[in-house]
């Protein structure tokens, strides 16, 4: 199965107005959150990741998790979600597809937002994940989403700094 599709024009257009519409986002280093995400969700911090060296190989752990996640969620597997990647390049991807990583380890649009925000979403942005990188968390929107993320339960999600 084909996956990290590029967006048409089009699409990205219309996936960051929407974006931007329905979640506030207003990028930002230094105010925080930048975005709202829509209730039920939790926002984790992640900054343990960037200040200890023996949590480096929680990356993995992470991106394993996330993808049983987001296979939870999505039962169809030719149905995709959004990979969107501020400033950059953005993807249909599928949980079911090939998730290869690139000269530094990381997917093409990485969960970690180690430099830029990095939003996973639904096609109808109903659930979805939610990376700042200033803010250095991890926001996990959706029941559904939650419900999955709780039961494999990164290791890097131990503190929440809020929820809604």
């Amino acid at each position: 199965m084909e996956n990290w599709i590029p967006l048409k024009n089009k699409e990205l257009k219309f996936a960051w107005k929407t974006f931007a519409r329905e979640f506030k986002f207003k990028p930002s280093i230094s105010r925080f959150p930048a975005f709202q995400a829509p209730s039920p969700y939790i926002t984790y911090d992640i900054s343990a990741y960037f200040e200890d060296s023996s949590l480096l190989h929680t990356d993995e752990d992470l991106e394993k998790k996330t993808l049983l996640s987001f296979q939870e969620n999505i039962t169809g597997t030719d149905e995709y979600m959004l990979a969107l990647d501020w400033q950059h390049e953005c993807y249909w991807i599928t949980p079911y597809g090939l998730f290869e990583k690139d000269e530094f380890g990381e997917w093409k649009v990485p969960v970690l937002p180690n430099g830029d925000y990095y939003f996973f979403l639904s096609k109808e942005m109903d659930w979805g994940l939610l990376g700042h990188p200033w803010e250095q968390s991890i926001t996990v929107f959706g029941e559904g989403l939650i419900d999955s993320f709780s039961r494999h339960h990164p290791l890097l999600f131990q503190r929440k700094i809020r929820d809604g």
